[in-house]
């Protein structure tokens, strides 16, 4: 008997600024580009435990969606930290500490890795380093700058976890909660900066604040070209489904195909949680919009109200669509990879990762939808699994069990299949 697709409501925007045709241009170059991609694949391919992340093929979840194919790049286990912000936040810390060390060695050659090998650590040690976080970016963030000498101070909202705290002082950092929900603790974070001389490494841009956070989508675009690396001789996708924040990933995993693709590209669908949706806002007004409000969902890496300016200049041509879903869908979605329930082998995903599934399942089982999208039985569907159990209560308390149970089973069911 066929496993149903669930229903998940879901709130719809077509991009009237979508052009499919269009080139990247000197305005999407200006944020990222292939360069900027070279030095930071080379850069972080040196640290040590860097390894491509899986991509897993999900055949069950594809004849249920009525596609030919999804892949699910799996980033729980990126540098044991839980997510795909390792390759962001701690980048851009070694690329900020590199900037500071030879501003203060005028005439100096230095380079990235003797900042990995800690050859000035007598400078770096008194640099600190600051930024606001839903919990993964953060963790980053502590991560690098444990690991390239300096200090560091995060700043968490009030409904960030107890277990997302504990997760970022175990790399060393300060971390100070704040009222408010994540764009309040943005400002917080920055006026700190200010105050104390701090350096904030933040992964959303604004107003007179975009060096950093373009280095910390360089570094997510190494993701990217690893999956298409993984894809190989099965072909390009021909769509992704991704889950927006503050549009970071989104914009680095799009930049990544459309330098490489041209007009080729895959169909983009960004997905928001419903309660904090200011991407699909953004696209109906066809200019960044806000939203506000407590922006309360248990995708928490996602819960934010206003975009990046930078991500903005990528994603506002090349998005088909934005859409939201709900907090029920993203719990149902983690449900379902962790028990295989289309078939597949079971997988660990957190409630950021799943916003992407769940926006596929959305318009697969939506006759208006598939028509707006193009999904059919040729579709090629590319996915981000953005976080693993990054707070193993919280992920506990969704799919019923833990997270090692779930990959005891994952682990059982390849010794079956490859029996």
């Amino acid at each position: 008997m066929t496993t149903p697709l669930p229903h998940f409501p879901f709130e719809l925007a077509l991009n009237r600024r979508h052009d499919p045709a269009a080139v990247y241009g000197t305005e999407q170059a200006a944020v990222l580009d292939q360069a900027g991609y070279r030095l930071a694949r080379e850069t972080i391919s040196a640290w040590p435990g860097y390894a491509p992340t899986p991509l897993v093929a999900l055949p069950g979840v594809a004849a249920a969606a009525g596609v030919a194919s999804v892949h699910y790049k799996d980033e729980s286990g990126r540098f044991g930290l839980g997510s795909f912000k390792a390759l962001g936040g701690a980048y851009a810390v070694a690329r900020l500490l590199l900037a500071q060390v030879a501003a203060r060695l005028p005439g100096t050659q230095i380079e990235l890795p003797d900042i990995l090998a800690g050859r000035y650590r007598e400078i770096t040690s008194g640099i600190t380093v600051c930024c606001a976080t839903d919990g993964n970016h953060g963790r980053s963030v502590a991560w690098g700058a444990q690991t390239f000498g300096c200090a560091c101070v995060i700043f968490i909202h009030a409904t960030v976890s107890q277990g997302r705290q504990n997760a970022i002082e175990h790399f060393g950092a300060q971390v100070v909660r704040t009222d408010g929900n994540y764009d309040d603790s943005v400002r917080v974070a920055q006026e700190a900066a200010e105050r104390e001389v701090w350096f904030v490494v933040s992964d959303t841009s604004y107003e007179g604040y975009m060096d950093v956070p373009r280095d910390v989508m360089q570094g997510y675009t190494v993701m990217a070209a690893e999956a298409a690396e993984q894809l190989g001789a099965s072909g390009p996708p021909s769509h992704l489904f991704l889950q927006t924040g503050v549009g970071g990933m989104a914009a680095a995993v799009v930049a990544q195909f459309w330098q490489d693709l041209g007009a080729a590209r895959p169909a983009t669908v960004l997905v928001d949680p419903k309660d904090s949706a200011c991407w699909l806002e953004s696209i109906k007004a066809g200019r960044p919009t806000g939203v506000e409000g407590e922006l309360d969902t248990i995708m928490a890496g996602l819960a934010c109200g206003e975009i990046s300016l930078l991500a903005w200049a990528i994603l506002a041509p090349a998005t088909l669509a934005a859409m939201t879903v709900d907090d029920d869908a993203a719990a149902d979605c983690m449900r379902i990879l962790a028990d295989g329930r289309f078939g597949d082998p079971p997988l660990v995903a957190g409630e950021s990762a799943v916003a992407g599934l769940a926006g596929l399942l959305a318009a697969a089982g939506d006759a208006d939808a598939r028509r707006d999208f193009g999904l059919n039985a040729d579709s090629r569907i590319l996915l981000f699994g953005t976080e693993g159990d990054t707070d193993p209560e919280v992920y506990e308390a969704i799919v019923g069990r833990p997270a090692a149970s779930v990959r005891q089973s994952a682990q059982a069911a390849s010794v079956v299949g490859a029996a």
